[in-house]
């Protein structure tokens, strides 16, 4: 499939596209995905292939514009991909203009757990690479 490292960038390609299916089939069946938007909808996070389709559905329902722009990865243990950069989004009275983080970690090419930190400190540190 590829490195890591392009599995995330497919990754967020998926989310700017909203494409459910492309996204599915870079997950695992039972993945685990921490979003601000499932707290906004109610939620704890998504998970599994029918819980990444209704993370689609809820950034539908929540935001007009949804934009992650990861700059910069680091790739971690083997196992693990942080991204940093900014969001941007708006909708439903809200506006998002912020530097992000986000934590990846795969398995057999397949991401099996993702969550989005409102710093790129939070992912890093939560990935052990301190405060960088």
């Amino acid at each position: 499939m590829g490195t890591n490292v392009e599995i995330v960038r497919q990754v967020f390609a998926a989310f700017e596209r909203r494409d459910a299916g492309a996204l599915v089939a870079l997950c695992d069946e039972d993945c685990l995905f921490e979003p601000v938007t499932a707290q906004i909808a109610g939620g704890d996070g998504y998970r599994g292939h029918e819980g990444m389709r209704r993370y689609l559905s809820d950034v539908a329902m929540v935001w007009q514009e949804l934009r992650p722009e990861p700059t910069t990865f680091h790739e971690v243990g083997g196992d693990t991909v942080v991204a940093t950069g900014r969001i941007y989004a708006w909708g439903v009275g809200r506006v998002i203009d912020s530097p992000a983080g986000w934590l990846w970690r795969l398995r057999d090419g397949r991401i099996v757990y993702g969550r989005v930190f409102d710093t790129a400190r939070g992912a890093l540190r939560e990935a052990g690479l301190g405060a960088a």
